[in-house]
């Protein structure tokens, strides 16, 4: 893991230059070899926005480890790793480690798994390494999921249909793992890091209500610009790029499956009025909300 701070870096998957919609109901997966072979078995700090992955890492020696939000955890196959949404992570694994990495959109999941099993969404939202037992009851259930997985995310018009639900399954038995394996042990957080879990956790609950920069540093008890420095350290951005991409975020979620009119949108995101809103809308993604809106649902009905 090699990256220095201030140069972490957006992807869809580590290594590509676009990254996926965020919104799209994507549901990906392929093995850790594939990629991880290419960079040598280290992939640098990255960060997927709205995209949550989860490893299952099956083969491969020990030594190797995950570096997610400043916390760093051990990786002694088999296990599983969940790396959620805007997780600033990156791994270093031995040669010759295997096992299929789902890469998935996670609103879409959370929204799922916030009807059927509520109780999944902490399992889903937070960064964690389980040890599976491959003896276990649990690791007999864990292969058949992927393998399913894996079948629906290469058929066409699958993925949408069936992706998301076996994904909800798939987090119920990394909730029962949960509850009967401790999760290995990790370093102790940074202050940094977990300044940057807390202003998260902040810009998550006041995302609607377009709260100021300065408005998140007073209650973090810090300046505006030590909350900017922190995020550029950590994330590579600063804090009103993390503050802006985060509205962006939201609002695409609402244009493409809300029934809401662009000015009740605006209007639910704490902007002054339509025209204000389209005019952030277009700077931070180069179209017009009704623009955006058309060409991603059309690419949804057509997928």
């Amino acid at each position: 893991m090699r990256t220095e701070p201030g140069t972490v870096r957006q992807f869809a998957l580590y290594g590509t230059q676009d990254a996926a919609p965020a919104w799209a109901d994507l549901v990906h997966l392929e093995r850790v070899p594939e990629r991880s072979s290419l960079f040598g078995w280290e992939i640098d700090l990255h960060f997927h926005e709205g995209l949550i992955q989860v490893l299952y890492l099956t083969a491969g020696g020990e030594g190797g480890s995950a570096l997610m939000d400043g916390k760093r955890w051990p990786l002694h196959p088999p296990c599983l790793v969940v790396v959620p949404a805007r997780t600033v992570h990156g791994f270093s694994f031995h040669p010759g480690t295997d096992g299929p990495v789902i890469t998935a959109a996670q609103k879409p999941l959370e929204s799922l798994a916030a009807l059927a099993a509520p109780e999944l969404l902490e399992h889903i939202r937070r960064p964690l390494v389980l040890p599976v037992d491959p003896a276990g009851r649990h690791a007999q259930a864990l292969q058949p999921l992927f393998e399913v997985i894996g079948q629906e995310a290469h058929v066409d018009g699958g993925v949408r249909a069936a992706g998301m639900p076996l994904l909800v399954a798939l987090f119920v038995q990394i909730a029962r793992l949960a509850q009967t394996s401790a999760a290995l042990p990790e370093a102790v957080p940074s202050r940094k890091a977990v300044q940057i879990e807390r202003f998260r956790a902040l810009l998550d609950t006041n995302v609607r209500q377009h709260t100021p920069v300065h408005a998140y540093a007073d209650v973090l008890g810090i300046s505006v610009g030590q909350l900017s420095r922190l995020c550029r350290e950590v994330l590579g951005v600063s804090a009103q790029e993390v503050v802006n991409a985060r509205v962006v975020h939201e609002a695409q979620r609402e244009l493409v499956y809300s029934s809401l009119s662009v000015k009740q949108i605006a209007a639910e995101l704490g902007f002054e009025d339509e025209a204000y809103f389209g005019r952030f809308f277009k700077k931070h993604t180069g179209q017009r909300p009704t623009d955006f809106r058309r060409e991603a649902r059309a690419q949804l009905a057509g997928a």
